[in-house]
């Protein structure tokens, strides 16, 4: 079975910019460390609402090992609203 991860979070205003950068170079880095394609998307009506899209994750272990690692190299924290956190959820088919 994969699964897909779903992961959103609000963006500080004023951080908008840098977050994008550091969005790009975090999914770079999952991209190279897993060959996981992730995408990045933002709401709506709500541009600071944003959400990255990894799917078809087989070995979850290891993508969600990976993926802190890569999150905690990009410093998002910094940049999301305060008291604001990264939210993940997984489905499957």
């Amino acid at each position: 079975m994969t699964w897909s991860y779903y992961i959103y979070y609000r963006v500080e205003p004023s951080q908008a910019a840098a977050c994008g950068n550091a969005v790009r170079t975090l999914l770079e880095a999952v991209h190279k460390r897993t060959g996981i394609r992730g995408r990045v998307l933002k709401k709506r009506n709500e541009p600071l609402l944003w959400m990255e899209i990894y799917e078809n994750v087989a070995d979850e272990a290891k993508f969600e090992w990976e993926l802190a690692e890569a999150v905690a190299a990009a410093q998002i924290q910094p940049l999301l609203q305060p008291g604001s956190s990264r939210h993940t959820e997984c489905f499957a088919e």
